[in-house]
């Protein structure tokens, strides 16, 4: 494994990102983790959240979350840290994030379980991400119809969240990102 790697979990919401990430920041040494959600909710009034069909003001935010999640993550590598980071970063949001990132070696994790689990997970946890215009289908619909195949892409579907930390550690050559 590189010195000190930058590796970026997405996929869907109830995909695990936050407990893979957690779990496997935990597993590395001197290492730090940027979660999505924490960014996302740094704007705590006029906050505009991603929709199917987003107004401008949800796009300004989310570009705004995203720039201040990479400046995050590209900080606590330059200090030195093994940085784990996790978003839903999904569709042509991908590569505009990637390239964002100065960190090397960087690394892009995509965890794509099947739907029914998507769904069982979101009923086991304490938050609530889906309702009736982000179902589980429609986003798994824009990770698989409309986000680059970059990276290793991980059908989690029957791991648990270690399982998911051991595969990520032992495929990450799988998942380099030299250039985009």
């Amino acid at each position: 494994m590189a010195d000190h790697p930058l590796i970026l979990l997405t996929g869907t919401s109830a995909a695990g990102k936050t407990t893979v990430g957690r779990l496997l920041a935990d597993a590395l040494p001197a290492s730090a983790f940027v979660e999505g959600d924490a960014v996302r909710t740094m704007i705590r009034n006029g906050r505009a959240d991603m929709t199917p069909e987003p107004t401008p003001e949800a796009l300004r935010q989310l570009a705004l979350r995203y720039r201040q999640t990479a400046l995050l993550a590209d900080s606590f590598h330059e200090a030195g840290f093994a940085t784990v980071v996790e978003d839903v970063i999904i569709g042509r949001h991908l590569v505009e994030f990637v390239r964002s990132l100065k960190a090397r070696p960087l690394h892009v994790v995509v965890l794509v379980p099947d739907e029914p689990t998507v769904r069982r997970r979101e009923a086991e946890r304490g938050k609530i991400a889906y309702d009736d215009v982000w179902t589980p289908a429609a986003l798994n619909a824009v990770v698989h119809r409309d986000t680059p195949r970059i990276g290793l892409w991980l059908d989690t579907s029957t791991q648990t969240a270690q399982e998911t930390v051991e595969q990520v550690l032992k495929r990450l050559p799988e998942s380099r990102i030299e250039h985009l």
